[in-house]
Parts: C-alpha cells; sequence; structure tokens
C-alpha cells in the first residue's frame, strides 16, 4: 500500500474561501471568523471516481430508491483487497449508516433495560444511540498508558459477567486513534462467547488505517469472533461522502446471517442511492485516490504533532494509527482546570472550533478532539489559533 508523497495536489492545494461556500454542518454551524475542526469531516475533493458517479447519476435524475444488487460484491472485492478478508457477498446487508445498523441490531438482539458495553472516551452518539434503544450504557474506559490507550480486558469481563448483553467496539477507535491487535480482538471474542454478549463492531474508520497498523476486521477471525459478533462498516469517512447515506453490516456465520436477515426493510430504504453509488464507486475504482490519501493523512499526523511541538509544547498528543482525528490532552498548558472547557477556551479567544472531549464521556476532560484531514496551511492556521487562545 502506497503511503509515501501523494502525488495528489489538491489534498494540499485547498482554498478557504471556497470551503467556506459549502453547505454542511461543519461550515454552517458557528460564523465565518471561526476556523472549524471539530466534526469528523475531511477538508478535502471527492475522488474523481466518486464525482463521476454522482455527476452521472444527477444527469439521469437517477434519485430513486437505492438498490441492493452490486454491493456484495463490490464490498467483498475491496474487503479482499484492502484487509484481505474473504467475505461472501450474501452475508452482507445494506443499511443507512454504521449507528442505524446498531440500533436496529440492538433492538433485535437485546432486551429493554440491557447493557451495553462501550470503551470511553468514544464517539459520542453511542451515548445516545444506545439510550434511543432504551438500553444502559456500562461504561468501560480504556487504560492509558504513557504510549497509547489500551483496552481493559478486566473491566470488560466484569461488565459482562454483570449481564451486560452488548458490546459497541470502536475500531479503529474514534477518538483516540487505536486500531486494536488481532490478539486484542480475539480475547474479546472469547470473552464474547464465554458470556453471550453480541459484538457490534464499528469499523467505520478502517480503510484509513495508517503506516504502522494494520487493521482487523473482527468478523474475519472467524470461530468466536464470527459467531458473537458483526461488522458495521462504510465508504462514508474513507471517500468524505458521510451526508450521503449508505452502509454495510456482515455477517461472519450463520448465526450472525440469522441475525441480519431480521434486519427491518426501513434498513434498505433508508439507504440514500447517492449513497450507495457513491460507495460503490469508492470501492471499485478510488483505490488509487485512497492510497494517496493515506499518505496525506500520514503527513498530516505528523505535521501536526510538528505544530504542536513548536507552538503548544505543553500539549500532549499521541499521533492515531488510522483515520484523520488527533486527540490532544490540554492539561499541561496552564488552563485554569476549574474553569471554560479547553475547546471553550479555543473558540472564545482562537476563534478555532474543535470538539470539547467531554462529549466523549468522562475520560475526555481536559481534551480536545481536533479534525486533521485539511491541508498543511490549514493545520498551521488551527494550531496557530490554539496558541493565540492561550497568549
Amino acid at each position: 500500500m502506497r503511503t509515501g508523497s501523494t502525488g495528489f495536489t489538491g489534498f494540499e492545494d485547498l482554498d478557504l474561501d471556497r470551503l467556506r461556500r459549502r453547505r454542511s454542518e461543519k461550515w454552517r454551524l458557528y460564523p465565518a471568523d471561526v476556523l472549524p475542526a471539530f466534526i469528523a469531516e475531511m477538508d478535502y475533493d471527492l475522488a474523481e471516481p466518486v464525482l463521476t458517479a454522482l455527476r452521472e447519476a444527477v444527469a439521469l435524475s437517477d434519485c430513486g430508491y437505492a438498490a441492493r444488487p452490486g454491493i456484495g460484491e463490490t464490498f467483498a472485492a475491496f474487503a479482499q483487497s484492502r484487509h484481505g478478508w474473504t467475505v461472501d457477498p450474501d452475508l452482507v446487508h445494506l443499511i443507512p449508516d454504521v449507528m442505524a445498523g446498531v440500533d436496529a441490531l440492538l433492538n433485535l438482539a437485546t432486551e429493554p433495560g440491557d447493557g451495553v458495553v462501550i470503551n470511553t472516551p468514544v464517539y459520542p452518539p453511542f451515548f445516545k444511540h444506545i439510550g434511543f434503544a432504551r438500553r444502559r450504557v456500562v461504561e468501560v474506559p480504556l487504560l492509558r498508558t504513557a504510549a497509547r490507550w489500551e483496552l481493559d480486558f478486566d473491566g470488560l469481563e466484569a461488565a459482562f459477567a454483570a449481564g451486560a448483553r452488548g458490546y459497541l467496539l470502536c475500531n479503529p477507535h474514534n477518538p483516540t486513534g487505536r486500531v486494536f491487535s488481532a490478539d486484542d480482538l480475539g480475547r474479546i471474542a472469547a470473552l464474547a462467547e464465554r458470556y453471550g454478549v453480541l459484538v457490534l463492531a464499528d469499523e467505520i474508520h478502517a480503510s484509513l488505517t495508517l503506516a504502522g497498523a494494520r487493521h482487523t476486521p473482527f468478523v474475519s477471525l472467524g470461530g468466536a469472533a464470527a459467531e458473537h459478533g458483526v461488522t458495521l462498516a462504510s465508504a462514508s469517512k474513507a471517500f468524505n461522502v458521510a451526508g450521503l447515506k449508505g452502509a454495510v453490516a456482515v455477517a461472519g456465520s450463520a448465526t450472525g446471517q440469522r441475525l441480519l436477515s431480521q434486519l427491518p426493510e426501513s434498513c434498505q430504504y433508508g439507504a440514500g442511492l447517492l449513497g450507495v453509488l457513491a460507495s460503490l464507486a469508492g470501492w471499485r475504482d478510488g483505490a488509487e485516490w485512497l492510497d494517496a490519501l493515506l499518505g496525506q493523512l500520514d503527513h498530516a499526523r505528523a505535521e501536526f504533532g510538528r505544530l504542536l511541538a513548536e507552538r503548544l509544547p505543553g500539549a500532549v498528543y499521541v499521533p492515531p494509527e488510522a483515520s484523520f482525528l488527533a486527540w490532544v490532552d490540554c492539561a499541561g498548558l496552564g488552563l485554569d482546570r476549574s474553569g471554560p472547557d479547553p475547546a471553550q477556551v479555543f473558540l472564545d479567544r482562537g476563534r478555532v472550533a474543535l470538539n470539547s472531549g467531554l462529549n466523549f464521556g468522562p475520560p475526555g476532560d481536559g481534551f480536545v478532539r481536533v479534525t486533521i484531514g485539511t491541508s498543511s496551511a490549514l493545520l498551521a492556521e488551527i494550531v496557530d489559533r490554539m496558541a493565540a487562545a492561550l497568549d
């Protein structure tokens, strides 16, 4: 996989005035003097195969309901090429997005009031969607080491033994950027088998795994993982089409397939045709662009670290192993711990919008999440504004 120089000048050639013409939440939530880096959305232009597919659909007025044909085969080919994962296309099910799949599967496989485990700090909608499903959030925080964040297997076993029936696993992990090893996943599978827990593996950032790490799809392990797990995947993060609805839930066994065969029809009809077409185009024809993007993100994570060390040396940052999100500990920046949240300080004084660590659960106190999927020039502007907030 190519992860060196991108060869795609568009990743670095971003025009802020042009970006501000976009109408997504990222560019509309705050006033124009605020630089937004708070939402998991990259600034780069779409991959040409995706853009071509969307243009062709609009030119044909092809905006009807989404159809499933082609999804299983195309995703299977992508999974084999990208992850070495052999997928039976018949075990691939269309869903609107990962969280819609989570909602439906929790409703099918657990009962109201059942505990669902999450590893905080974690993607904020996990809290809300578990509540929407009338299930109970069970936090098993990650363990922080000097080098990175690790799973707490004793905590997981205690939660499972206490009666939790579901585990919403975020891998690669948002916001820390951890890519959990195959050994880690095997230990999860063994615990799930011992206690009868369903593992829903949110792998939305999987194809953005960077140099030095390797992503293992949970159900690809077979055995207990396939019997007790479902992998949920999407092209939305890798190809920057989060607003176009389309994702997949993938079974690894007959047991998983029986569960997914019960998904309501709303899962298929909730997907958008443009989202499906964009996904098919990216998975089928976007390999060259995606490899170049990985090179850009590898550069961005290093450049962001260099900028922090130079201009905010009190910040603690461990470069992510996947994706375009930076998790920054602001405890050493001299902010009053009893005062405003760091994200609020950066917004009020620096006019840069970051995601508050508290949104990710109690372990996020004192942290901010920064979206670094942008150009070197805009990365520098983000850090300059953070530093100006402390002057």
